[in-house]
């Protein structure tokens, strides 16, 4: 039998036809027993090319029989109209029984967005006070303040005026020490089996309202490739700093992020004064902004702009809070957690 198998191998290298050990049949699968393997011999399937046919080494030891069956069934198109039904039924079932509900806005459309739910939006604060400064006080208010100034000169050197970009990259930086703090406190927390008092949630709010001022800057302003690696690498650098830092001394780290806030009400009032001075054109507002910050319809860019800063006025006295309770030698469980402001 082997040698009737070589020799129907060599046949076929020479006239370029299909052989089998048992019958001869274009477009069929054709099995040949080999040195104890079973090899499989097809003029169309994927495999490496000898002559006319092509062979690959078969792994399954399942009959003949169930071994076609795959190939038959390649054989069958299935009809569009049921493979986009079955994409739809896809996306809308799942196996694990998990499914979004249908939510709706107060106007009955259905809600666009799945990074955030309607009951996550919130009005922001514009009456804050955004003048508030934290006057350095001792060797470490004076070490985070001066730190938060020399980051700021290669900022301002390279974007200058371009305060849609800068504030882009600023988010990208602003929305890394709230999950770094949120993070820490909560292995904290399960190694000392001890509450929180909410400054998890809290820390973390906030980083997730940072990565929404992203969100909404890269709607407005499209990141060019090497500002793409800019963000990488300042990510790379800061996070694992600020990571060490926030081991080391939390109310350090704190007082920094207090004064990186200030910098950034600083930052977006010199947008504010572009916008108003015709200098930035003052667009219309994503509509991602619109349904988070539960702006009119007719919201501007100028809109945006003075809510984000009114987030950041808020996160600059929640740092600085947390910082103050550092100093005093506590823990921050031992003071409420500033909740319910996003």
């Amino acid at each position: 039998m082997n040698r009737f198998v070589v020799k129907s191998m060599m046949q076929g290298l020479i006239n370029g036809q299909r052989y089998c050990g048992s019958s001869i049949s274009n477009g069929n699968v054709y099995r040949a027993t080999i040195v104890g393997r079973s090899v499989q011999l097809n003029g169309q399937q994927n495999g490496m090319a000898f002559g006319g046919f092509e062979w690959r080494r078969m792994m399954s030891s399942a009959p003949a029989s169930m071994e076609k069956a795959p190939f038959e069934k390649e054989d069958k198109k299935e009809n569009p109209v049921t493979e986009d039904k079955k994409g739809k039924e896809v996306l809308t079932s799942s196996y694990w029984g998990i499914s979004r509900p249908k939510i709706t806005k107060e106007d009955g459309t259905d809600w666009p967005w799945n990074c955030f739910m309607p009951w996550e939006t919130y009005k922001a604060d514009e009456s804050i006070d955004l003048k508030k400064h934290h006057v350095p006080k001792n060797f470490a208010d004076k070490f985070a303040y001066r730190t938060v100034k020399l980051l700021r000169i290669p900022t301002d050197l390279f974007f200058q005026r371009r305060y849609g970009c800068r504030a882009m990259m600023l988010e990208t930086v602003a929305a890394v020490p709230g999950m770094v703090g949120g993070m820490l406190l909560h292995l904290r927390s399960l190694r000392k089996f001890q509450q929180s008092g909410g400054w998890i949630k809290a820390l973390l709010e906030e980083a997730e309202n940072e990565r929404m001022h992203l969100m909404t800057m890269v709607e407005l302003v499209k990141p060019k490739w090497y500002e793409r690696v800019l963000v990488l690498t300042v990510q790379g650098v800061f996070f694992n700093a600020f990571f060490v830092l926030y081991v080391l001394t939390p109310k350090l780290a704190h007082r920094i992020v207090g004064y990186l806030e200030e910098e950034a009400i600083h930052s977006y009032t010199e947008y504010l004064r572009d916008i108003e001075s015709g200098a930035i054109e003052n667009v219309s507002a994503p509509a991602i902004a619109i349904d988070y910050w539960r702006l009119p319809k007719d919201a501007t860019l100028k809109d945006v702009i003075t809510v984000i800063r009114a987030d950041e006025a808020h996160h600059r006295d929640v740092n600085h809070f947390a910082s103050d309770i550092h100093f005093q030698g506590k823990e921050l469980r031992e003071a409420p957690a500033p909740l319910g402001y996003h």
